[in-house]
């Protein structure tokens, strides 16, 4: 049995499908967000580099703040309990282990913060820097 139009049936819209589109658009953007503001968890002034890459998202990623203060992957930690935290996550990374330090920080912090990964068993360092 076929329906047929009638000028006086009135027409009408299905929002639903509109609505799952939204929330999936949400829900997309929600964790775009989430996976872009990794690079800026600290405020750091990064020195400016000529040519860059492309970061790797399962890299561990020690950052030195301009006052020496450590931080890994975001987190508060000192250079003692470094070694020992960062030793899990090197073997996910193949002993890749980010770098980032403020412009304005101390040197002997970052050299420092460098033995501490070679002891752990980082075998590469790949350098934050920012676009000029």
């Amino acid at each position: 049995m076929r329906r047929r139009y009638r000028e006086d049936s009135p027409i009408a819209f299905d929002f639903a499908p509109m609505v799952d589109i939204v929330l999936l658009l949400l829900i997309f953007f929600m964790l775009t967000s989430n996976l872009a503001s990794r690079n800026n968890a600290l405020p750091l002034d990064l020195p400016r580099a000529s040519t860059t890459v492309q970061e790797t998202p399962n890299l561990p990623l020690v950052s030195v703040d301009a006052s020496g203060k450590v931080y890994l992957n975001g987190k508060a930690t000192t250079l003692t309990r470094l070694g020992a935290q960062l030793k899990p996550l090197l073997a996910s990374s193949g002993g890749l282990v980010g770098l980032r330090a403020d412009e304005k920080g101390s040197y002997g912090t970052v050299v420092g913060v460098m033995d501490v990964i070679k002891r752990a068993g980082g075998e590469r360092l790949a350098l934050g820097t920012r676009q000029p």
